[in-house]
């Protein structure tokens, strides 16, 4: 036989570091997604729906009383967010008499987040007539939260929450 015709080969074998290559590419794979998915989780909605839930819980009762009374009241309100920033509610007797002077607080924020939260406190601009003025509020979906004391130290006598879609 001549050498020249030969054709040598050389088998391709299974050596240590193809192990380790696919090794380390199966790990960094799933390091990877572990990642991703962690960056995911820790960056999105928390998934808290209320702050303090037990305490919350042990006061059930006397929210529903509260709720009650507000019922008896039978105020009626009418509510208006501009775009601009200008909160304006209306809030009425059962007979349509203008209720007065009121201290209204509250918070007009995004639902599924806190961080563009803006805190508003209405003033008596007319008889039943409250105002704040905020900066420009972005199109979207907004919850606004409101509650009306006689005096600022005392009790919540009404509760308002309603949720808003700004169009663009």
């Amino acid at each position: 036989m001549n050498p020249t015709t030969l054709i040598v080969r050389q088998h391709q074998r299974l050596q240590g570091r193809h192990v380790l290559g696919v090794f380390l590419a199966f790990f960094g794979a799933v390091f990877l997604a572990n990642g991703a998915m962690i960056y995911s989780a820790l960056s999105t909605h928390t998934g808290l729906v209320a702050n303090e839930p037990y305490r919350k819980g042990l006061a059930y009762n006397q929210r529903i009383g509260a709720d009650e009374r507000q019922i008896r009241l039978g105020w009626s309100e009418a509510l208006a967010v501009g775009r601009d920033g200008r909160v304006t509610l209306s809030l009425a007797e059962r007979d349509g008499r203008a209720v007065r002077g009121l201290k209204i607080e509250g918070v007009l924020g995004r639902p599924v987040t806190n961080r563009y939260d803006i805190k508003l406190t209405l003033a008596e601009t007319a008889p039943g007539r409250y105002e704040a003025q905020t900066a420009a509020v972005a199109e979207g979906s907004w919850l606004i939260t409101l509650e009306a004391r006689p005096q600022a130290d005392a009790e919540p006598i009404y509760r308002f929450r309603r949720r808003l879609w700004l169009k663009p």
